[in-house]
């Protein structure tokens, strides 16, 4: 049977560190208080004109070296964000322009902060039908030119960064690779996590009204993401396992979307596995929403976090609300 495997995997982010303290300068705020309610002390911003694109075309390059392919074995792009770097068109024909790719199809995804395992089950999904052999699938972000810098928008502006991951795609006969994956959406829920504007519903996409409201602004209510994250993660990370055939004690890792650090601690608690079993390293680079899980993948890999032949298990939660799981054999 035909399965699909990430065969590279890579990630780069902005030169441009932030930390807590420079936070501080711009918004009634401290350390010890971001800290205390996130976990995070830094994240990284981009600095001049630079898109979500070009964040994601390195870390595409990265990916691809990893892989040991050239951007010309690339027959399909898959690119998921929040942050495109136009309204119209979606990145992915932008990679498709820059890594000097044949005239191959580019999709973009935009389920926020689930938006890279979504892509990763197209991608499989593709592969899998033997119609791709080599997937290139990407996470972007770039929060930072959207955010509140002022006490107003301190809420949501500590948690945010910069950044881009990517993998490679490709399928295999050996018994490895992506085993199983869910898909959840709860669109009840949309407005407890959202940015309204622009908007299509209003002529010529946004009012002097919205911009004097800031509703051009993302708003979070931190309490019903945090009650229904630390519900969700948990349900997904079962319920991909179970379809996969296999139990939460042969798992070698999980690398959730970092969202917030409280959620990743009580999602390790309600799950009954050690806290070093749940990947975390929002404290270096904030929640980059689509981001998160490749650079967080690649990570665990470098500092050795797991090998080939572990079990792996991704999850995300996030704007929607929409969430999503996969369980892999690296």
């Amino acid at each position: 049977m035909l399965h699909s495997r990430i065969s590279g995997i890579g990630f780069h982010v902005p030169d441009r560190v932030v930390t807590n303290h420079d936070l501080e300068a711009l918004m009634d705020t401290s350390d010890a208080w971001i800290v205390e309610r996130t976990g995070i002390r830094q994240r990284h911003f981009v600095a001049g004109d630079v898109g979500s694109s070009d964040l994601g075309i390195e870390a595409a390059r990265r990916a691809l070296a990893d892989a040991g392919r050239a951007a010309r074995d690339v027959d399909f792009v898959i690119f998921a964000t929040t942050t495109p770097d136009w309204m119209f068109p979606g990145n992915g024909v932008l990679v498709q322009q820059a890594l000097g790719l044949d005239t191959v199809g580019a999709l973009d995804v935009r389920n926020a902060c689930s938006g890279f395992v979504y892509a990763l089950s197209v991608a499989d999904a593709f592969v899998r039908m033997g119609r791709y052999r080599c997937v290139l699938v990407i996470g972007a972000e770039v929060q930072s030119t959207g955010l509140d810098l002022s006490t107003d928008g301190r809420d949501m502006a500590v948690l945010f960064g910069d950044g881009a991951g990517a993998a490679v795609v490709e399928p295999t006969e050996a018994p490895r690779g992506i085993l199983s994956w869910a898909l959840h959406s709860e669109g009840a829920l949309a407005r407890e996590l959202w940015c309204e504007a622009p908007s299509s519903r209003v002529p010529g996409r946004i009012t002097t009204e919205m911009l004097e409201q800031r509703r051009q602004l993302p708003r979070m209510n931190g309490r019903q993401v945090f009650k229904n994250a630390t519900t969700r993660f948990p349900e997904v990370i079962h319920e991909v396992l179970a379809a996969a055939g296999h139990t939460l004690e042969e798992v070698a890792l999980i690398v959730p979307h970092q969202a917030n650090q409280r959620i990743g601690d009580a999602v390790a608690q309600r799950l009954g596995v050690p806290p070093e079993k749940v990947f975390q390293n929002i404290e270096r680079y904030g929640n980059t929403t689509a981001a998160s899980i490749p650079i967080a993948l690649t990570e665990a890999r470098d500092q050795g976090r797991f090998r080939d032949g572990d079990l792996v298990v991704l999850a995300a939660f996030g704007a929607g609300f929409a969430w999503a799981g996969c369980a892999m054999r690296w």
